[in-house]
């Protein structure tokens, strides 16, 4: 499952989505989405199951 997370100008995390059609309504509610990057996949696994994000070093596949 892939995510993507969408920044404002001034690189601000506006929100995560889990597709670029969410984007699109976060575009038309009038955010002000700049730059949309598609999370790495244990970003996304940690993202949907826990809702919160984190950076990869924080994964431990070991858990």
């Amino acid at each position: 499952m892939k995510f993507f997370c969408c920044f404002d100008g001034e690189g601000t995390l506006l929100a995560r989505c889990q597709t670029m059609a969410d984007v699109e309504v976060l575009r038309r509610l009038g955010r002000p989405v700049i730059k949309v990057v598609e999370m790495e996949p244990e970003e996304a696994v940690v993202c949907r199951v826990t809702d919160a994000p984190v950076s990869p070093k924080a994964f431990n596949e070991e858990y």
